[in-house]
């Protein structure tokens, strides 16, 4: 039957051999794994019990990811894996899982900003090198006053993500399963956790 899902087979608490009382189950069996990968969208459809269906993701390059503090989400591009915590395999293997730490493209999430707020972020290296020569949009008043009052408010990016806008690359942390779901869809890491990852990925 091959790959089993039971826990018969364990020993107890105590390191007790228990009493194999019946064969393997269908119900118990499990599939391989999916080994999900970056690269052009494949995706097997797996008829499961019941008659419903996983997506068995093989291989994925663009996915959902979301701006918690902005409140926002953008369909942007899987670039790397730069950290796993369960293995370095995966990381070495570019396998995409949850929980995975991978960097995504920025261009989607500057844009919106820039249009939202009325800054610049993370541009300034294109300044350094002098690549900035178009003319700035024009824009009525209005619109100026209020992209301020925005960014008084709430427009203050932290330091660290400037950073990571600069690059062009953002970390982010898969939160959906491309082995059952199909799907590569996480959240931009900030904070307290955006520190603990870097410190991770120094290691």
């Amino acid at each position: 039957m091959g790959i089993s899902r039971d826990s018969r087979h364990k020993r107890s608490a105590s390191g007790a051999k228990r009493a194999y009382y019946r064969k393997k189950r269908a119900f118990e069996a499990g599939r391989q794994e999916s080994n999900t990968r970056i690269g052009t969208k494949r995706i097997h459809l797996v008829r499961t019990r019941g008659g419903n269906r996983k997506f068995r993701a093989l291989r994925l390059e663009a996915g959902n990811f979301s701006w918690a503090s902005e409140g926002i989400a953008r369909k942007v591009r899987v670039i790397v894996v730069a950290f796993h915590p369960s293995n370095n395999e995966l990381v070495r293997t570019n396998s995409l899982t949850k929980s995975a730490v991978v960097q995504v493209d920025a261009a989607p999430f500057r844009q919106w900003y820039e249009a939202h707020y009325g800054q610049n972020l993370g541009r300034r290296r294109q300044q350094k090198a002098g690549q900035e020569h178009a003319e700035p949009e024009k824009k009525s008043k209005g619109v100026e006053t209020k992209q301020e009052l925005r960014f008084k408010a709430q427009g203050k990016v932290e330091p660290a993500l400037e950073k990571q806008f600069e690059a062009g690359r953002l970390y982010a942390v898969i939160s959906s399963r491309p082995g059952q779901s199909g799907r590569v869809d996480g959240y931009i890491l900030e904070g307290e956790e955006l520190a603990f990852y870097q410190r991770q990925l120094r290691k």
